[in-house]
């Protein structure tokens, strides 16, 4: 297995990141296989949606919906709501893996890799992509 980290600002509010393309170069001079993304982040997550079209935003939209940034959360260090970014990676999971043949990533038409940040007190992330040969 081969694996490399990518650094990502996502900056001082929530945002759907589109790093496939940094997925991309990572499988382009390798064979079948697996590429496996992964966070190390408590609040932060891997989703393969589409972006561009508004998906992303949706998204955000229906994260803040379900998980509001207000005083409702136990873990209450940080900013106001902050507890909802510890609570994220249940439902946007902090991984994500994706077939891989002949050097190419897998994906459907209109997936797309990101990132999704809602922690607004970590403006910096790390991303682990390790690719696992066939």
């Amino acid at each position: 297995m081969r694996s490399t980290i990518r650094e990502y600002r996502t900056g001082d509010r929530g945002v759907v990141l589109d790093i496939t393309t940094d997925c991309r170069d990572v499988v382009a001079d390798e064979g079948d296989g697996l590429l496996h993304v992964f966070v190390p982040h408590a609040t932060a997550g891997i989703a393969i949606i589409e972006t561009g079209a508004g998906s992303d935003d949706d998204l955000l939209a229906a994260l803040a919906d379900l998980l509001p940034a207000d005083d409702r959360w136990s873990h209450r260090h940080g900013s106001r709501g902050h507890g909802r970014s510890h609570v994220m990676p249940a439902l946007v999971p902090p991984y994500a893996t994706v077939p891989v043949i002949d050097g190419r990533l897998a994906l459907g038409t209109w997936q797309s890799i990101c990132l999704v940040d809602l922690n607004v007190d970590n403006l910096d992330r790390s991303v682990r992509l390790s690719f696992l040969p066939g």
